[in-house]
């Protein structure tokens, strides 16, 4: 670009453990930037409104996804998040059975019990890394339940679920086999569910769990097998890595701010909303992507019908114009209308459970682990700017907080 301002937005240019100063010169130089793979958004107001519009949509599953991979396309192109109107409707007003706020209230005594669990299997071991130890198992052992998965397979489950997301574009870059073990897990999920819901068909098994709900539903609405099965399989991948990352980078900020930690643990009933304050700060999924259905302009550019918008929902959550002093992590912050969950009709459906997640397992940390601090061991990130957050945390359960846990966007501003 002429002028001085940043050239074509690379993510792979961007640093992982602090992508905010970059977000910042684009959202200052180039909010509507024209990238080398389409749009890129980074204000806040064109972020909302791209999100809240029918002239943009998803278009359907990812094209990159390979022809010898038949079990992996078939059960992306039955994740909801995928879908447009008016598969999406049907299928989106099915699965919000299972995640109104009365279900997911009369689930937090069990997921008190599963963090409770982790937490205290954290403290036996002294020094542990948090994403393996608790931050990747919690959210499997939560979405296991409701779905009514049996305890002895959600091991297997995780496996696969983290098997499964090497199909992920940053992940495909760096490991030739990815696409051939995801493809191995799709066929795998798919011959799990699918043997789960003749086995309770044959049983004429009821429950209120989710897969409960999902058999109860009329062939006639137009759900069928492969639907089913990637609903089941959405759900779970969906609400592990996203949660995973919020849970990781949560403590990640609340230990770079003792002062912030310290009231947490005095009052821990202002715990939720600080929990939407932290999904602000960083958000768990720095950018999602929508298809122009029709030409439109937005910031004095023209987007034109057919081309592809990814939106910076990382830069959107610290535009100074939508969040005063967007850099600092103030608990006490009104932080809603921050994009992280989206907007619009693909609002996460699952929010409220990831909601509670936060708050229950920031819980039993803070409370359960009264020591608890960053291990000498840095930090490290995975190497994904989509899906972002640490690979591995180690941390110990005594001792004093740290004050700087090596990376920049959660430190003092």
């Amino acid at each position: 670009m002429s002028g001085g301002g940043p050239g074509p937005f690379r993510t792979a240019d961007v640093d992982v453990a602090d992508p905010y100063p970059c977000y910042r010169r684009y959202r200052e130089e180039d909010p509507v930037h024209r990238g080398e793979d389409g749009w890129y958004l980074f204000r806040h107001a064109d972020v909302a409104r791209v999100l809240s519009s029918r002239r943009y949509g998803r278009g359907g599953p990812p094209a990159r996804l390979p022809e010898d991979c038949p079990h992996l396309r078939r059960t992306v192109a039955n994740w909801m998040v995928f879908m447009d109107p008016p598969r999406h409707t049907r299928v989106r007003a099915l699965v919000a059975k299972a995640f109104t706020p009365r279900i997911v209230e009369g689930l937090r005594p069990r997921i008190g019990e599963l963090a409770g669990g982790l937490v205290a299997e954290l403290a036996a071991q002294g020094e542990v890394d948090l994403v393996d130890g608790f931050a990747a198992p919690f959210p499997i052992l939560v979405i296991s339940e409701l779905l009514g998965v049996p305890k002895e397979d959600r091991p297997w489950f995780r496996a696969r679920a983290v098997d499964l997301q090497q199909a992920t574009s940053a992940r495909v870059a760096r490991r030739p086999d990815a696409f051939a073990v995801a493809e191995r897990a799709a066929r795998e999920f798919g011959a799990y569910f699918r043997a789960e819901f003749a086995r309770r068909r044959a049983e004429a098994a009821g429950g209120t769990d989710l897969i409960a709900a999902l058999l109860a539903e009329p062939v006639r609405s137009g759900i069928d097998e492969d639907l089913l099965a990637g609903t089941c399989v959405h759900l779970l991948t969906a609400g592990h890595e996203t949660t995973t990352n919020l849970l990781a980078k949560g403590l990640l900020a609340l230990l770079a701010h003792p002062d912030r930690l310290d009231r947490l643990r005095a009052r821990p009933g202002s715990l939720p909303g600080a929990v939407e304050e932290l999904v602000r700060y960083d958000s768990p999924v720095q950018m999602i992507s929508r298809w122009a259905h029709e030409d439109d302009r937005v910031g004095g550019r023209v987007i034109r019908r057919g081309e592809k918008v990814t939106l910076v929902l990382g830069s959107a959550n610290r535009d100074p114009e939508r969040f005063p002093d967007p850099d600092r992590l103030d608990l006490h912050r009104d932080a809603r209308r921050h994009t992280a969950f989206g907007l619009g009709i693909h609002y996460c459906v699952g929010a409220p459970l990831a909601r509670a997640e936060a708050e229950i397992g920031l819980t039993a940390l803070l409370t359960g682990l009264p020591g608890l601090a960053l291990a000498d061991e840095p930090v490290r990130w995975a190497d994904d700017l989509v899906f972002h957050g640490p690979a591995r945390m180690v941390v110990r359960a005594g001792g004093r907080p740290v004050r700087d846990p090596t990376r920049g966007p959660t430190r003092e501003a």
